[in-house]
C-alpha cells in the first residue's frame, strides 16, 4: 500500500466531511457525499479493512476534521535505562501512553497511562517533543495523529503489568527490544536517550 496515496484519501475523506457539514447546496451536498463514498471505498480496497469498521475510525461528525493526541510517557531510573511497556495487542514494546482523554491534560494523560500500563507512580515534568506521525516515517493509519512525548519522573520503583500489557521492564539504549512501530519507533527512543544526556536541548516539534 502506498503511504502516499494512503494519505491523499484521507484529506480527501476529510474534506468532504468538512463539506458536508457546512455545505448547504443540495447539488453540492450530493457530490460531496458520493466523493465521501468514493474515498472510503477506496480505503476499504486498499486496506481490506470493510467500510464499516473504517467509518467510526475516521468519521468525527463534529463539523471539522482534526488530529487525534497520543501522549507518551518518558521514563529514565537511574541506570540510564528507559522504562518500556510490552504490548498484549501485538507483543512489542512502546513507551506508556496512549490516546488523550477528554478532561484530562497531556501530563495527567501520562501520569495516568504508566500507572495503569507500567504500574509506576511518576510526575510529568518536561516537554520532549511534540511530532506529526506521519512525518515520522511510522506505519500510515486512518486516524492524523499528533504525538506528545513528556518526559516523567519517577515517584517510586515499582513496576507491574497492566490489562493491556503483558510485561515490562528497564532497558539500556543498545538494548532495546523489538518495537510496536505503530506507537514507537526507534528513532524517537533515541531522541529520549539524548534528551536523558542532555544533547538535545530544547522541546522538538514537527
Amino acid at each position: 500500500m502506498s503511504k502516499f496515496y494512503f494519505e491523499k484519501i484521507k484529506r480527501i475523506q476529510a474534506l468532504a466531511e468538512i463539506g458536508l457539514q457546512y455545505c448547504d447546496n443540495s447539488f453540492d451536498i450530493e457530490r460531496y457525499r458520493e466523493i465521501q463514498e468514493i474515498s472510503l471505498e477506496l480505503l476499504e480496497e486498499m486496506t481490506n479493512v470493510p467500510v464499516e469498521k473504517i467509518i467510526p475510525v475516521i468519521e468525527e461528525k463534529n463539523g471539522y476534521k482534526t488530529p487525534k493526541v497520543d501522549v507518551r510517557a518518558v521514563v529514565f531510573n537511574e541506570k540510564d535505562e528507559i522504562l518500556l511497556i510490552q504490548e498484549k495487542v501485538d507483543g512489542l514494546w512502546a513507551m506508556p501512553g496512549g490516546w488523550s482523554d477528554i478532561s484530562f491534560s497531556p501530563a495527567e494523560v501520562a501520569e495516568k497511562e504508566c500507572f495503569e500500563e507500567a504500574g509506576l507512580k511518576v510526575k510529568a515534568i518536561r516537554l520532549l517533543a511534540v511530532l506529526d506521525k506521519q512525518k515520522q516515517n511510522m506505519p500510515p493509519a486512518f486516524e492524523y495523529v499528533y504525538k506528545i512525548f513528556l518526559l516523567c519522573k519517577k515517584l517510586d520503583n515499582n513496576i507491574s503489568v497492566g490489562s493491556e500489557t503483558s510485561d515490562v521492564g528497564w532497558f539500556k539504549e543498545n538494548k532495546i527490544p523489538p518495537l510496536s512501530t505503530p506507537r514507537n519507533t526507534i528513532s524517537q527512543v533515541s531522541k529520549m536517550f539524548q534528551y536523558h544526556r542532555g544533547e538535545i536541548t530544547e522541546a522538538i516539534f514537527d
